[in-house]
């Protein structure tokens, strides 16, 4: 009879691999176990529309991920891993052909809103350069779990980071600075006027400054390839192809952490209604385009970014953020774009290129967004559709289909809403462990929540590990 294990992880993405990876260098004997036939979750890279075109179907620029914590005390270049940063960041385009740029300088930064608000930004960001290490370690975790290790800049922080992003956007006079700003909040697929979003915007504006918005050369494969080529080489088994229906499909182990939904913990490890609660969020609708040549940007500063928000004010992404938080179907959409081809040549075939995009839409929607999608890229960047080589769409069913985390098509696995933006999965003490003694979440429904950063992953494996030291 094989001897029981230390931990099963039920999940590869990245917080289950991280996960898995934590407890495995501590000596402990770990299996993974994924249902679908590659490793990644949110971290996966294929060919959707053509041969040599390889896409990022969820995520595909990773500041959070660059600068995770987590994996900055992981070996994950020496199994491949290689960070690109695109000369620009971040570019927020006008219709008048200019565009507001979130760049690793923050003079850059400054200038680009303009002199109104150029000093506004510099006072926003001050206090805060430099600190990327602590303040990550601060900011990506649950905040009363232990002491911030900078409690100053982690307060300072703090006062800006817990209003509204609507609340932040006061400090700065015009159109570009709030419309930056807002695009950058959300990501949080919120309002504006929702708690947190400031914080959100903000940490993703010091990213730029600190460590850059970059994408793995290969794509997000990258990421999860090299964290389980690390936890092999530490002993650890990774099963794919392994569809976890209940905790009797599992070997026995002395710990299971799911990198799922809370709802599928509670179904799989029989909890019943224990998340009966939780709420999932909005969906997008992402297509992923192969094209013959760069997106032809009517801004200059477009055509050097990573990744490119289109929605140029604030009451516009606001607007385009409610209609999916409320149901309501996309008219004029706030597109997040990636075109990670301008800096990875292994993305698509020489000359042509890749081009990532999405507009949120409510949970659960079954319609077509591309029309609207395609209307606001022409916007911007006039004769767009005369590229498409071709296209790969998918809305929130779809989307949930590649993924059985994304409930309703809801990558953010859980609404950033009220109480939920800060407690996560509920209101608990330590959000990792569970009303069973050896079943833990690690997925992004609990803190620090979504991103491709393995922070849960690495919260949750303490929070095993302390369980297991207690109780040989």
């Amino acid at each position: 009879m094989a001897s029981m294990l230390d931990a099963v992880v039920v999940g590869a993405g990245p917080n289950g691999l991280t996960a898995a990876v934590e407890l495995a260098r501590r000596g402990l004997s770990v299996a993974v176990f994924e249902a679908a036939d590659t490793i990644g979750g949110g971290a996966r890279t294929e060919e959707l529309t053509l041969p040599g075109f390889r896409h990022d179907p969820c995520s595909a620029v990773h500041p959070l991920g660059v600068g995770s914590p987590a994996f900055r005390d992981m070996p994950l270049h020496r199994h491949g891993l290689e960070w690109l940063h695109p000369e620009l960041p971040l570019a927020h385009p006008f219709p008048d052909g200019t565009a507001a740029v979130l760049a690793r300088s923050v003079g850059e930064t400054a200038s680009s809103l303009g002199s109104r608000d150029a000093g506004a930004y510099r006072r926003l960001v001050a206090p805060f350069l430099g600190r990327w290490d602590t303040l990550s370690q601060d900011v990506l975790r649950t905040q009363w779990l232990g002491l911030p290790r900078d409690p100053v800049t982690w307060a300072r922080f703090g006062l800006l980071a817990g209003p509204p992003a609507a609340l932040l956007n006061r400090r700065f006079r015009n159109a570009k600075a709030r419309g930056m700003l807002a695009g950058l909040a959300a990501h949080a697929v919120a309002p504006l006027t929702g708690i947190a979003t400031g914080g959100i915007a903000l940490t993703f504006a010091l990213a730029a400054h600190e460590v850059g918005w970059p994408v793995p050369r290969g794509g997000s494969q990258a990421i999860s390839d090299a964290l389980g080529s690390w936890l092999r080489e530490l002993g650890g088994a990774v099963h794919t192809g392994f569809e976890v229906k209940r905790l009797d499909d599992l070997p026995p182990a002395r710990a299971y952490v799911f990198d799922t939904s809370p709802t599928a913990l509670a179904r799989i490890s029989g909890l019943g209604d224990a998340y009966r609660r939780y709420r999932y969020g909005a969906s997008v609708f992402k297509i992923d385009y192969a094209l013959t040549g760069p997106v032809p940007w009517t801004a200059p500063a477009a055509r050097r970014a990573g990744t490119v928000h289109l929605g140029p004010t604030s009451g516009d992404i606001d607007a385009a953020l409610r209609a999916a938080v409320e149901g309501r179907d996309p008219s004029v959409p706030f597109l997040i774009t990636a075109q990670p081809s301008l800096i990875d040549p292994t993305r698509a075939p020489e000359g042509r290129h890749t081009f990532w995009v999405y507009g949120h839409v409510p949970n659960g929607w079954t319609g077509d967004a591309t029309e609207v999608i395609e209307r606001q890229i022409e916007r911007f960047a006039p004769g767009f559709r005369d590229l498409v080589l071709a296209r790969a769409t998918a809305g929130p069913p779809q989307v949930a289909a590649r993924n059985a985390n994304y409930v309703g098509g809801d990558f953010a696995c859980g609404a950033f809403q009220g109480l939920t933006a800060v407690l996560r999965p509920k209101l608990t003490r330590v959000p990792y462990t569970t009303a069973h003694p050896a079943v833990f979440l690690c997925s992004a429904a609990t803190p620090p929540g979504p991103g491709v950063h393995g922070m849960s992953g690495h919260h949750a494996a303490r929070a095993v590990w302390r369980r297991l030291r207690a109780r040989p």
